[in-house]
This record gives structure tokens, sequence and C-alpha cells, in this order.
């Protein structure tokens, strides 16, 4: 499902105008990529949170010039889903294509 799509289904099932819909989803991704980039996790009790990882400084190879080269500590946005939402997911029906 697309950005797109996701406004789209929002809408039919709210009966609120895409264009309110499309602004609420984009101020709420800002909101989580403001929060994520100052460092604060964002909760959200039944569907998981998103957590800013640390990734410790690391050797890497490239192999093709068989060289070696320092990988810097750095930080990664992480989604970690909430139990009920991966009992959802493992108890749902495939679709097929």
């Amino acid at each position: 499902m697309t950005k797109a799509e996701l406004v789209v289904q929002i809408s039919k099932r709210t009966g609120i105008e895409r264009s309110v819909v499309l602004a609420t989803v984009e101020a709420f991704m800002d909101e989580v990529k403001n929060n994520l980039g100052s460092g604060e996790d964002v909760h959200l009790r039944g569907f998981g949170s998103f957590l800013v990882k640390h990734r410790a400084q690391k050797t890497g190879r490239i192999l093709k010039n068989n060289t070696t080269i320092i990988i810097p500590a750095h930080n990664i946005p992480f989604f970690k889903a909430a139990d009920v939402f991966v009992d959802k997911v493992k108890t749902g029906t495939k679709k097929t294509a």
C-alpha cells in the first residue's frame, strides 16, 4: 500500500476530505522524523514504537579493492511492532495476487 492508497482508504472510512487526511498523514510523518532526529522515541500504544538505535563503530571491507574501511558510529531509525500488532499479522489471512 502506498501513501496515496492509505490516504484514500482513511478518507473513505472516516468521510474526511482527502486533502485533510493527506495533510494529517504528512504532519504525522514529519513529527516522527523530527522526534527521531532529536533522539526521542515515539510510542503508539497498540501499534508500535519508532526508536533510535545506536550502531557502534566497526571495520568493513571493500572486496573489489581489497581495502579495509572504518564505518563510524551512527544512529538509525527502527520500528518495533507492538505485540497486538504482531499477533494480528500472524493470524491474518494472506492475499493472493
